[in-house]
């Protein structure tokens, strides 16, 4: 289905400012579908005049739908829908005495003109579905007055209105708790869910005709009491704002929206939920990702302990071989550590890699034993990894530019500095690196099936088991050795 910037370029005239209005009016109109009852469906006016474009919808979650098919991206000439051009045209809120019926279902219709600065940039049509329609009880009462507000504030400019959005993910909903205020912050109605809330967060008794400041003041402990802007703007109904509300045991999201049908506030609508539960498991979140980083750098001096107790057993040892395989060891468990490392810092279980390649690459170089002067260059960016990939993945850059510099530049002079290029790239869900060197190059005869090096069956092995992917070794361009691997990232 097309977005509503693309249904705006391809064939409105609407600005970037008019788009922007759209936007924050569709965030929030959720509130008026439910409120309402009704479905809600956004119409654009065409450039050339010859119709609308419906640019949006939102069906509510109190009622029964009007709309069973989606009707996004369809259009409408001019003269088929009477309602919506006398709307359009008149810049007034459109009703019609009797209602239509589609499918053998009786809808009212509504047109409400949205305006912006003085101009009226598109029309929103309210479809109440009335199968079953009965005497209303004061709740859908409510709701339904609080809807007619919104309406005219929507006609007269009036809404949406600068400020906090209603479509992020804790955002509280109608269903969750409704509450209307009088101009002076006295509750008119709540909603038997935005009186359970409040009864969990200590009241006694009802909540109408109470003002819900002096409430809250005397229920939330002084330390938890939000400060008396906060406190007067939010509970009080006079600015679009949410707030958290919260004792030592219960947490509450009020969001305010104070209601101006003819210019003036008559009163606001206030939405409450009790995100108690949310609040818990997101301290519980962040607890365990603070257990996690202890765990990881804890990992990481234990790591570093044991590379050091093998280089203390390495100088010990008289026999060059075993020297040489205990020196190896002590570089591929300082490998694994670098990665617990950084994990240490992560807020999530992933690893910035592009970090860990540069600080593999300067450690190699750092403690060669060649005479000449090896630079590691990285060109290109690996990303985030998972830290299983990216521990596997370490340790196969780490013996690739150990034989890279222990193989392709031993015996050059000091005054010949060599060069090993890191190539990262992600293309179309898969890992892409290339090692590449300016050394002595391959082995006559060379072949990785037939190749007994420890470090080369250690990152054959890795590749192909641990990470799913292909390991090819040939010649660079030029001379010296290219090592490509490709891996999946998923």
């Amino acid at each position: 289905m097309p977005s509503l910037p693309e249904l705006v370029r391809a064939h409105t005239d609407l600005d970037e400012d008019d788009v922007e209005w759209l936007r924050l009016l569709m965030a929030d109109w959720q509130i008026l579908a439910d409120l309402s009852f009704a479905d809600l469906v956004l119409w654009l006016p065409d450039r050339d005049g010859r119709g609308f474009w419906a640019g949006g919808q939102m069906r509510p979650t109190t009622g029964p739908t009007a709309l069973v098919d989606d009707v996004l991206g369809t259009f409408v000439p001019v003269g088929r829908r009477r309602m919506i051009d006398e709307a359009f045209e008149l810049g007034r809120v459109v009703r019609e005495g009797d209602p239509e019926w589609r499918d053998d279902v009786p809808v009212r219709v509504e047109v409400i003109p949205v305006r912006r600065d003085g101009r009226v940039i598109a029309v929103v049509v309210r479809n109440t579905n009335l199968l079953g329609v009965r005497t209303p009880s004061r709740l859908e009462l409510s709701y339904l007055q609080t809807a007619g507000d919104l309406t005219q504030m929507i006609a007269t400019g009036a809404f949406p209105q600068p400020g906090q959005r209603g479509d992020h993910a804790d955002s509280p909903r109608v269903g969750d708790g409704f509450v209307r205020l009088d101009p002076g912050g006295r509750v008119v109605y709540a909603s038997p869910n935005a009186l359970s809330a409040y009864r969990r967060l200590g009241l006694q008794g009802d909540l109408s005709g109470l003002v819900l400041t002096d409430l809250t003041r005397d229920l939330v402990p002084a330390r938890r009491r939000l400060d008396e802007e906060t406190l007067s703007a939010v509970l009080g109904g006079r600015d679009v704002r949410d707030a958290e509300v919260a004792s030592d045991a219960v947490t509450l999201i009020v969001r305010s929206i104070p209601l101006r049908p003819r210019g003036d506030r008559i009163g606001a609508l206030l939405l409450v939920r009790d995100v108690s539960d949310l609040r818990r498991r997101d301290q519980e979140l962040v607890t365990k990702d603070v257990t996690i980083r202890e765990i990881h750098h804890r990992v990481k001096n234990n790591l570093q302990t044991v590379a050091a107790l093998l280089r203390l057993q390495a100088r010990r040892i008289e026999e060059p071989g075993a020297r040489a395989a205990l020196e190896e060891a002590v570089r591929r468990v300082g490998t694994i550590a670098v990665v617990h490392e950084t994990l240490s810092h992560a807020v999530e279980e992933t690893v910035d890699f592009d970090e860990v390649a540069d600080r593999l690459g300067s450690m190699v170089t750092e403690v060669s034993g060649v005479e000449a002067a090896v630079r590691v260059v990285r060109q290109g960016s690996f990303g985030s990894l998972p830290s299983a990939m990216a521990t596997a993945l370490a340790m196969v850059l780490t013996e690739v530019l150990q034989n890279a510099v222990e193989h392709g530049f031993a015996g050059r002079p000091a005054d010949q500095p060599g060069q090993i290029m890191v190539t990262a790239r992600r293309i179309v869900g898969r890992l892409h690196l290339i090692v590449e060197d300016d050394g002595h190059g391959l082995p006559e005869g060379f072949a990785l099936d037939g190749s007994v090096n420890l470090g080369l069956s250690i990152v054959r092995t890795l590749v192909e088991s641990e990470l799913d992917g292909v390991l090819e070794i040939g010649p660079g361009v030029g001379r010296g050795t290219r090592v490509q691997v490709d891996v999946p990232l998923g």
